[in-house]
């Protein structure tokens, strides 16, 4: 059969083809959604707009049923559905957490509520929920410290900051989880170790929507605000999309209501938020490709590395950025300003430029260190991929900037090559002294 050569025949394969690249495979025929469903159903709900899908690129998540309008609701999940504090207190956890003192933090409730439930196994009525989600993590506390040593050095801090939390947490939660004996037969030590917590402690901290909470006198006065959602958590991130999402009080439901529309079998997307990709690798353990978010930061030691060492007032400077909250700040951010003399302007961009090159070269190194390592740490693969997208998003803001930096730079050469010419007419004519004047 010939292929067609016309304008027809280009515009659909094109369309075949994009299709096929963002169109997932179906995947609600698998046991574990199958149980999901009923589970759902049994508690009043049942959705007629998304069905779950493996993607290529973002894996498990929801592909639209038929065609989603702006404006529409594309999921409302009734309050039985949701996994709250509310949900702890009133479960057998619930008499332990009013005697203990001090008050155990909802965050805590919620995790020692998930590792329990995991503990029962077929015996948990939240089972049908518990076996979607994810086996293991990848936030940065997480990940092999071999890994973590190979992220930007600001995420890097954060992510043995968030390690440090972690621990603490733990350690400050054992004395309540020895409070829960009575409730299981095996020791309360081997149930609630630390990979249980911290399996659920990346539950709660990816997964959870914002509901708040009336506060409790059972428990710690931190912010009582997380609710997971079932199925409706399969939702992933866009950076590129619009949606309104919170408890609605009048149909007690958590609702979704997006603000594009989406076509048929497509993935459909929420967003976390418009965060960098630092932020979305601490906090939910990935990277968005194309972020329009995305940026490097730059540190107080770069900045101090590469001012010019004449300036008699950089502490002042460096105090002024600390309290303005722009130490760390973004790379891009660092291209805005306003030119108040083209001395200042041309020493600012010498810098800037400085900087660019400096990360591009520390960028480009970390990458072919990162390439050796996946030939050599198979068992890392997946980990070291990811902090290789990090770094490879970053190079591409760096290249970008580079070029935004030199042609910044273009007024500042003609205007040497320009006085250059200046100089040669003043020797001899008077045009060239005119011009000198001008």
């Amino acid at each position: 059969m010939k292929m067609g050569r016309g304008r027809t025949s280009r515009v659909r394969r094109r369309k075949l083809f994009r299709s096929s690249v963002s169109r997932g495979v179906n995947e609600s025929y698998k046991p574990e959604f199958i149980e999901l469903k009923k589970w759902l159903k049994d508690r009043k709900f049942e959705d007629t707009n998304l069905i779950p899908a493996c993607f290529p690129g973002t894996g498990r998540g929801l592909m639209s049923k038929t065609s989603l309008q702006e404006g529409q609701v594309i999921i409302s999940l009734p309050e039985s559905c949701l996994l709250t504090t509310d949900t702890v207190i009133r479960s057998y956890l619930g008499a332990y957490i009013a005697k203990w003192r001090p008050p155990p933090s909802p965050l805590l409730a919620l995790c020692t509520f998930l590792v329990s439930e995991k503990h029962a196994g077929d015996q948990s009525v939240w089972k049908p929920y518990l076996e979607i989600l994810p086996k293991a993590y990848t936030c940065p506390v997480c990940l092999e410290p071999e890994v973590v040593n190979l992220f930007p050095q600001p995420l890097r801090a954060k992510a043995e900051e968030q390690r440090a939390r972690v621990r603490e947490f733990f350690s400050s939660s054992r004395g309540f989880f020895s409070s829960l004996q009575p409730l299981f037969s095996e020791a309360v030590g081997s149930i609630f170790s630390y990979r249980a917590l911290l399996w659920a402690w990346c539950t709660v901290n990816t997964r959870a929507v914002y509901v708040k909470h009336r506060q409790r006198r059972d428990f710690s006065a931190e912010p009582d605000t997380c609710a997971l959602a079932p199925y409706l958590d399969l939702l992933n991130h866009s950076p590129r999309v619009q949606v309104e999402a919170a408890f609605n009080e009048e149909t007690r439901c958590y609702e979704i209501r997006t603000a594009s529309s989406c076509r048929k079998h497509e993935e459909v997307f929420i967003c976390y938020g418009p965060h960098d990709n630092q932020r979305l690798l601490l906090e939910y353990g990935f990277v968005s490709i194309h972020n329009p978010h995305a940026c490097v930061y730059v540190s107080e030691d770069i900045l101090v590395k590469y001012l010019p060492s004449t300036d008699k007032q950089m502490n002042k400077k460096i105090s002024i950025l600390k309290d303005h909250d722009f130490i760390d700040t973004c790379w891009k951010k660092v291209l805005l300003g306003e030119i108040i003399s083209d001395t200042n302007e041309k020493t600012s961009l010498d810098t800037a430029q400085k900087i660019c090159h400096y990360f591009i070269e520390e960028t480009n190194a970390v990458l072919q260190k990162v390439s050796h390592m996946k030939d050599e740490e198979v068992a890392s693969i997946n980990q070291l991929t990811l902090v290789e997208t990090l770094w490879t998003e970053e190079l591409k803001i760096l290249q970008a900037s580079a070029l935004i930096l030199n042609s910044l730079q273009t007024p500042f050469r003609e205007s040497a090559s320009w006085g250059g010419v200046e100089r040669e007419g003043d020797r001899g004519s008077e045009a060239g002294a005119q011009t000198h004047e001008l």
